[in-house]
């Protein structure tokens, strides 16, 4: 039986954001852990990864995927570590990584936990190793399609996915160019991951920059972004480019239709004269079974050094709904995760 004096705190949606999402649309709750019936176990979450997508499901337009509904707790993914269990593959202190939500317990059947090894970090199952990373390679890999000498612009590129698919193109031998919110970020994408350059968003000459940094034109956009950094890559676009769709979190908070000229005819003539090939994926649908894949090549590139990684750490699941919103505006510097408990 659980113990009945252990209490969950958990993190549910308390209304539905219009724009951005603000700290009403959170509320923490307590409540009791039931007990545990044969086959299940108790997770105690040490990791809790916020991600851009978890907008979305705050909003109940269609998608991709169902949204969290009112009261229910906020999706997510985490790292947890097994305090007890009735199900024979699970063992009490064992890792695991599943989509457990923003609380602090949960109790699962084992069918959606993955096993974890040890790692230096077991946040890095909800980075470079975990879905992110995955994100970033799968989307490079198999719609961009990467061949050495060509160029590449890859939006937020300080952020978990951005970092990832730059760093892997450089090691596929093309011209990398990243985009991001601040020269501190950039000289990060410049100085230690090895990007070839770095364009600050912020910049009042922010398209000529861009073009200036891509003499040749680009081959792949990886876009996470969207917004005024898509509007400035579509003219630089060579014939045959290829636009991985990963994110447009540009448009996440967006409650109305964009102000300015209809965009949409430059776009539909560019993506016709130009054959270019843009595609849109969602990781685990698309490429699940591939998991075995990226991880064969990713875990070499991260145990050598060729692949680095930066985590911005939060502590205590108190601040998730504040560090979530702050991530919409750009302020996380690295993967984001809060850090539930000290284990």
């Amino acid at each position: 039986m659980s113990d009945p004096m252990t209490l969950n705190q958990r993190i549910v949606l308390a209304s539905r954001p219009v724009g951005a999402p603000t700290s009403e649309n959170f509320r923490m709750e307590r409540v009791a852990l039931p007990d545990l019936a044969d086959g299940q176990v108790l997770l105690k979450t040490v990791f809790l990864s916020l991600d851009p997508y978890m907008r979305g499901r705050m909003s109940d337009a269609p998608s991709y995927a169902a949204p969290v509904e009112i009261g229910e707790v906020m999706t997510g993914g985490a790292v947890s570590r097994v305090e007890r269990s009735l199900n024979p593959k699970f063992q009490e202190g064992d890792l695991v990584v599943g989509a457990t939500g923003w609380q602090s317990h949960s109790i699962n059947d084992g069918r959606s936990i993955i096993p974890i090894p040890a790692l230096p970090s077991p946040s890095m199952a909800l980075g470079v190793l975990g879905m992110p990373g995955m994100t970033a390679y799968m989307g490079l890999m198999d719609i961009g399609q990467p061949k050495a000498g060509e160029t590449l612009v890859v939006a937020a590129a300080s952020g978990a996915v951005g970092s990832v698919v730059g760093q892997v193109a450089k090691i596929k031998g093309l011209h990398v160019v990243g985009v991001a919110g601040g020269a501190k970020k950039c000289r990060y994408v410049v100085d230690e991951l090895g990007f070839d350059a770095c364009i600050d968003h912020r910049s009042p000459d922010f398209a000529e920059e861009l073009a200036q940094a891509c003499p040749k034109g680009i081959d792949i956009y990886y876009e996470n972004v969207g917004g005024k950094v898509f509007d400035a890559v579509v003219p630089l676009l060579n014939p045959k480019a290829r636009i991985p769709l990963c994110g447009l979190i540009a448009s996440y908070n967006a409650h109305e239709a964009p102000s300015g000229p209809d965009r949409l005819p430059l776009l539909q003539r560019t993506l016709l004269t130009k054959r270019v090939r843009i595609q849109g994926f969602i990781v685990f649908d698309d490429y699940g079974d591939r998991q075995p894949e990226f991880l064969s090549a990713m875990a070499p590139w991260v145990r050598d050094g060729k692949v680095k990684f930066r985590e911005d750490v939060v502590d205590g699941l108190e601040q998730a709904p504040d560090a979530f919103i702050g991530m919409l505006e750009g302020r996380n510097f690295g993967k984001l995760v809060v850090r539930v408990s000290r284990d």
